[in-house]
């Protein structure tokens, strides 16, 4: 009944991000970066313009014209904007300093590692590791393989949100207090931190993807 209700909400609702969007080149000018450094950081400190603009001393049309990129903020201003944010200077700049990474794995090139409640036999393959990211997100890709020597649990909890995609075998696996049945092409998306883990092997040797993403520092 859940993964009906999840079709039609899916289905019925336009999804928040165009993966096809391609950004303006303007995007690379600094005072853009700048402007844009602005309004996240206002925006997490739930301030509006007018109120920015009161504990800098500026207008609200110069405040625009900082956010939209269209002036270059003096070094006075940027210091003013930092003061009532209370922000390093230099955080204005990350979004035009910003290196961009991309980690390219080979197939069976994963490094082998240990997870922390790893049981016996579930070989754990780490796909690629981004760290410290603009995104304020971490997510950790790994490749499991389940085999007759391996013991099933049903208590592993972590932070964050996790994604399972079955490519080999079954295994009925458990998310609190519900097992769900899983074959290759099946997906299980779910919050981590409640008990889970697959409870019964199936179909062996059984092979997923498992996605972990949780907040940096987390």
């Amino acid at each position: 009944m859940a993964s009906q209700s999840a079709k039609r909400t899916t289905g019925n609702s336009a999804l928040g991000q165009d993966p096809h969007r391609v950004r303006d080149g303007r995007e690379k000018v600094l005072e853009v970066a700048i402007g844009k450094e602005v309004r996240a950081f206002r925006k997490q400190q739930n301030m509006t313009v007018n109120e920015l603009a009161e504990a800098t001393g500026l207008s609200v049309g110069m405040m625009s014209k900082i956010e939209n990129g269209n002036t270059s903020p003096s070094l006075t201003t940027l210091q003013a904007l930092a003061n009532a944010l209370s922000v390093p200077l230099t955080s204005f700049f990350r979004g035009f300093e910003e290196n961009r990474f991309a980690v390219l794995t080979k197939a069976g090139e994963g490094v082998e590692t240990q997870r922390m409640g790893t049981r016996a036999g579930h070989q754990y393959n780490l796909l690629g590791h981004i760290g410290s990211n603009a995104s304020g997100v971490i997510v950790e890709p790994y490749l499991i393989t389940l085999t007759e020597e391996s013991d099933v649990f049903p208590t592993f909890q972590h932070d964050g949100i996790e994604t399972i995609y079955m490519l080999e075998g079954e295994v009925d696996y458990r998310h609190g207090n519900t097992v769900y049945p899983l074959k290759p092409g099946d997906t299980l998306f779910f919050d981590a931190d409640a008990p889970h883990g697959p409870e019964i092997l199936v179909k062996l040797p059984a092979r997923y993807l498992s996605i972990i993403s949780y907040p940096q520092g987390g």
